[in-house]
């Protein structure tokens, strides 16, 4: 029964220690995280990005050591029989070679930690990092931490590790380590992709995508990175720079990409309009500000007074892809196979247009 109740109690204290290093949905929803844990020593990361993360790192790697150790108290305190803590009483090796472990583990933990810290932080791994981008580092992590305070950053969180990516940096926090990598001196190269039938977060089936981040500094190590296919378009349009896929991976799109690219395929097909472009200059596309307006909705699909499209006098303002994406998520999600021969507002002035009204500009 004794050894029957410390089996149970071993087991549970493994996926709750696993749980803690790497945190599930749950454990991140109830605050069990070290940045929860310790967020009043830590601070906001959305102002201070690299203080936080000098702190969190260290942090971490303590909090993680007295995992063991931790173990080892609690499983004197439920089965007393064991003899944990009387020294004089104990026989066998087993437990003082596992204790003795478990306080080497910690100690050198702290050691690291302040190590780390002396300085100002001078002997991190996360500052030797910044130092390959400038110097002094303190002037880098300015930078970072303006551009982190952005909203429009790409952010993508997988397991205990976090990926962002600014107008100038890509970022991988893990949980002893951040790496960094300045945006115009990077290749991304497609290593492999991972299928699941079945995500713990999202209960369906999940493409991971792992990405290898080299920067043409030869002072900055190569990293990977591994994201959700669903995020890969997004990650596309903030990195603006092409992607390489050696392998050929075949990577899986979200349903809203799915439809975007038959939205394209039909609006090439349809008639197109004219602009006289020498006294009509298009202006960027008020969707993205990234590309030109290139395409102008007018009835096509029928006669003036049949259906429930009706005329749009706007004047061109959207590209192509932005347009698909409004009309997409205009559409009723539970039935895809529909959107195709579903109607949508105008984004301008709500005029009700199909997929045949989108005209490209000539």
């Amino acid at each position: 029964m004794e050894a029957q109740r410390e089996l149970v109690f071993s087991l549970g204290y493994f996926i709750v220690a696993v749980c803690l290093v790497v945190p599930p949905r749950e454990f991140v929803s109830l605050g069990l995280t070290v940045q929860n844990l310790f967020s009043s020593y830590l601070g906001m990361e959305d102002l201070h990005f690299i203080s936080f993360h000098l702190k969190r790192t260290a942090v971490t790697i303590r909090f993680h050591s007295l995992l063991p150790l931790g173990y080892y108290i609690s499983l004197g305190l439920v089965s007393p029989d064991l003899k944990l803590f009387s020294f004089h009483e104990r026989n066998g090796l087993i437990a003082p070679v596992f204790l003795l472990l478990s306080l080497t583990v910690f100690l050198a933990a702290v050691l690291i930690a302040l190590y780390w810290s002396r300085k100002n932080w001078k002997n991190h791994p996360l500052v030797n990092t910044l130092s390959h981008h400038g110097n002094p580092w303190i002037d880098v992590a300015a930078r970072i931490n303006i551009e982190f305070r952005r909203i429009d950053k790409f952010s993508s969180h997988i397991g205990g590790t976090s990926v962002y990516i600014t107008d100038s940096w890509i970022i991988k926090c893990s949980a002893y380590r951040v790496d960094i990598a300045h945006k115009p001196d990077v290749h991304l190269n497609i290593l492999k992709a991972e299928n699941h039938e079945i995500s713990i977060e999202t209960n369906s089936a999940v493409q991971f995508l792992n990405i290898q981040i080299s920067s043409i500094n030869s002072a900055v190590k190569p990293f990977v990175i591994r994201l959700n296919s669903l995020d890969y378009s997004e990650l596309k349009e903030k990195i603006h720079a092409p992607i390489v896929n050696a392998r050929n991976v075949v990577i899986h799109q979200s349903l809203s990409d799915q439809f975007v690219k038959a939205f394209k395929e039909q609006v090439e097909q349809n008639q197109r309009f004219h602009i006289d472009r020498n006294t009509e200059v298009p202006e960027p596309c008020i969707g993205c500000m990234q590309q030109e307006s290139n395409i102008k909705l007018q009835k096509l699909c029928a006669l003036s007074d049949v259906g429930t499209c009706v005329q749009c006098f706007c004047r061109p303002m959207w590209c192509l892809e932005c347009m698909g994406k409004w009309f997409a998520s205009r559409q009723d999600q539970s039935t895809p196979g529909n959107w195709m021969s579903s109607t949508s507002p105008c984004p301008t002035c709500r005029a009700t247009f199909c997929v045949l009204d989108v005209s490209l500009l000539t």
